[in-house]
C-alpha cells in the first residue's frame, strides 16, 4: 500500500512540473515613467511658448529687415494693434 501511495504522489508531482513547464507565467508590466506626465505638459508648453518668441523673432528681423530684439518690446506690438484696430 505505501507504493501506490508514493506512486500516486511521485505521479501527481510530475503531472504538476509538466503543467508548469507548459504554462509559462505571465509577468505583468509595469512601465515605469521617467518623466511624469505633469511635467511633460509643463515642458511641451514652454517649447510651445520658445518657438512661438522664435518665430516672431525671425519673422520681424530677417523677413521684415528690423532689429529681432524689436520684436519684443510692448511699444512694437502696441503698433501693430493699433493698426489693426485702426487707429493709425
Amino acid at each position: 500500500m505505501v507504493d501506490s501511495k508514493k506512486k500516486v504522489s511521485l505521479q501527481e508531482k510530475e503531472q504538476k512540473e509538466k503543467t508548469a513547464k507548459a504554462e509559462p507565467k505571465q509577468r505583468k508590466w509595469v512601465q515605469i515613467r521617467l518623466f511624469p506626465i505633469w511635467l511633460r505638459i509643463v515642458i511641451v508648453i514652454a517649447l510651445i511658448a520658445l518657438a512661438m518668441v522664435l518665430g516672431v523673432m525671425v519673422g520681424y528681423g530677417v523677413i521684415g529687415d528690423g532689429n529681432p530684439q524689436d520684436a519684443l518690446k510692448w511699444e512694437t506690438w502696441q503698433h501693430i494693434i493699433d493698426i489693426m484696430s485702426g487707429k493709425k
